[in-house]
């Protein structure tokens, strides 16, 4: 099986055929770079939270939460973390996976996961994650209420638990 293509969504489909679960419905593949490896030769830790930023642009524009236009909410980031499950080295292809879990009216919490693709072409997990996004008004101060249709997407395509 051929690699999925870099920086494009990947859907369910493609998900599963690399053997990524569900609830995961959204992804981004890539491949690790010299310049992401710490002295020791394995993916330094701040990559992977690079990696989490990059996957949430293109999912939060998908999931219709943000164009990224000036009239925008301000996206914020009040929490994040991460825990590493395997080392990853130059060269390894992967796929970011992520979601909203659950969400409120002007905040949401993203659960993410790193696979690395192997050469049977079967993902294993090598990280997990997550996030708190807050929205806020671009011009004002106060919050910015998650768009109606990004609310949708999130129950309908994420499973997302309304807090």
């Amino acid at each position: 099986m051929s690699n999925p293509p870099y920086h494009t969504p990947l859907g369910p489909d493609t998900l599963r055929a690399r053997g990524i679960p569900a609830p995961w419905t959204f992804g981004l593949a890539d491949r690790v770079r010299f310049g992401e490896l710490d002295a020791l030769g394995h993916v330094n830790h701040t990559a992977y939270l690079r990696w989490f930023e990059s996957f949430r642009l293109p999912f939060l524009k998908a999931r219709r939460v943000t164009d990224y236009g000036p009239a925008s909410p301000r996206l914020v980031l009040k929490q994040v973390h991460c825990t590493y499950l395997a080392e990853m080295g130059l060269g390894l292809d992967y796929i970011v996976t992520g979601r909203v879990s659950a969400f409120r009216t002007t905040s949401f919490t993203m659960t993410f996961a790193i696979w690395v693709l192997n050469e049977d072409a079967a993902a294993a997990i090598s990280a997990e994650g997550g996030a708190v996004v807050v929205l806020l008004n671009r011009e004002a101060p106060g919050r910015y209420p998650i768009p109606e249709a990004g609310r949708a997407a999130f129950l309908a395509e994420d499973q997302a638990v309304l807090e």
